[in-house]
């Protein structure tokens, strides 16, 4: 009977190594697979980056020639320095716009972080 339950004790043991190996192994994959799949989502988000910035600059480029062709269509009209003068005009208007919306988020931003006394 002493036979038998170190026999037992031994597939036990046996059994509780071969767990220990598979949790071993399991955990270098998991870690394997989370350091391809963070290089992967990197590149991935790189290359969305450079797409964004080339976005961006076509869309500058466009907003160009929208405000040429802009100032080429009210020459006829107003003159040139005229036409020059509306459409800078216009974009400065929309320059303050934005700065004024953007200091108003500015603002609600700073009031969820700011403490409770103050207004």
């Amino acid at each position: 009977m002493d036979g038998e339950g170190e026999s037992g004790f031994s597939e036990l043991r046996d059994d509780i190594s071969a767990l220990v190996e598979d949790a071993r192994l399991y955990a270098e994959a998991e870690v394997a697979f989370q350091k391809t799949r963070a290089q992967l989502a990197g590149k991935l988000a790189g290359r969305s980056l450079v797409l964004l910035v080339l976005a961006l600059v076509l869309l500058h480029i466009a907003l160009i020639a929208l405000a040429v062709g802009v100032v080429i269509a009210l020459a006829p009209y107003v003159t040139i320095w005229g036409a020059i003068a509306i459409v800078v005009g216009v974009l400065l208007i929309g320059v303050a716009v934005l700065v004024y919306s953007a200091i108003g988020s500015g603002k609600q931003v700073g009031a969820m972080f700011g403490s409770d006394d103050t207004p």
